[in-house]
């Protein structure tokens, strides 16, 4: 385990708004590393734990808030990528290898809450948000199936990349955007208007898609309508991310954290001396950003705070 400073890291401030956003004195500590590929941070408050994804060793991680401690929270876990916890406080996963997003019950049972989509299995669920209707929205693009390395190899059934929402009650799942080369990370907006998603196309397309599009919830609240582009990667690809309490964006990139203001203005970075693939907010007061980089479990404190999911009545 690090402590203290590492070289290489810390706040780069772009624009003043981003003064308000840190904490001048903190620092990026190292909590752990070891994985291959560091994936999908999920925070769990009634614990003070984080789970996240080590997809090519086949297992996911718990880092102890309490102690400091990293172990093993489950392996093998069918190369599970992205994970989000529900408002009751259970573990929503995408698995790789065998194609489908999973439900961790309170009794340690998983139960399986969509595995197909018109009869035909997804390609490989990679990221995944809950609302606070309680439908869970997932992106499923094809690089757990391009190769074994994060998955298993296989064609592709549905033929194409989409973003989905399973029905919270009868878990009916539909197609909500497929106009996506590679659809990647997402996040809802504070007042849930909008859906934000990452693109990753220019990773198997000649000037291919690597932005982050904004789209309008429809007024069912079940549907997706106007999108647009808000922001543009210029340094890596944009992978997963976050959003705080006051709407501002905070994403993996290729050069660290990148934290966007509502009007898409780049403001700030965190510097981190590994590729970002993803990070979330935890801690008790939601003001810690946990950061997954390739080997390594980040962690730094910031003078904003992330919202609390809470199931509408």
């Amino acid at each position: 385990m690090f402590h203290g400073q590492l070289e290489g890291t810390g706040f780069e401030v772009l624009d003043p708004r981003f003064q308000t956003c840190i904490v001048g004195h903190a620092r990026v500590e190292r909590l752990w590393t070891g994985s291959r590929w560091a994936e999908g941070p999920a925070w769990f408050a009634a614990g003070r734990y984080l789970i996240w994804s080590d997809i090519p060793n086949n297992r996911m991680l718990r880092f102890d808030d309490c102690d400091g401690s990293v172990s093993v929270f489950r392996q093998p876990s069918n190369f599970s990528n992205g994970n989000a916890v529900d408002a009751e406080g259970r573990l929503i996963s995408c698995e790789h290898l065998t194609r489908r997003v999973t439900r961790t019950e309170h009794d340690g049972s998983i139960s399986v809450l969509a595995e197909k989509y018109d009869g035909k299995p997804f390609n490989s669920p990679n990221d995944v948000v809950v609302k606070s209707d309680g439908s869970i929205w997932f992106t499923d693009p094809s690089y757990g199936i391009l190769f074994d390395y994060e998955g298993g190899k296989a064609p592709s059934e549905i033929g194409a990349c989409h973003v989905y929402r399973i029905e919270p009650h009868s878990r009916v799942v539909t197609l909500v955007a497929d106009d996506f080369e590679k659809p990647n990370g997402l996040a809802f907006s504070p007042d849930e208007k909008f859906l934000y998603i990452a693109d990753t196309g220019i990773t198997h397309k000649v000037n291919g898609p690597k932005h982050i599009r904004k789209l309008k919830v429809g007024s069912d609240g079940k549907s997706l309508g106007k999108s647009e582009v808000f922001v543009t990667c210029t340094e890596g690809l944009f992978d997963g991310f976050r959003i705080d309490e006051d709407g501002r964006i905070w994403t993996s990139a290729g050069d660290g954290v990148l934290c966007y203001d509502v009007d898409g203005k780049l403001i700030g970075k965190v510097k981190i001396p590994e590729l970002v693939s993803n990070l979330c907010f935890g801690g008790a007061k939601l003001n810690r950003l946990f950061i997954c980089g390739t080997t390594s479990l980040y962690a730094v404190y910031v003078a904003v705070n992330s919202l609390r999911l809470r199931a509408k009545a």
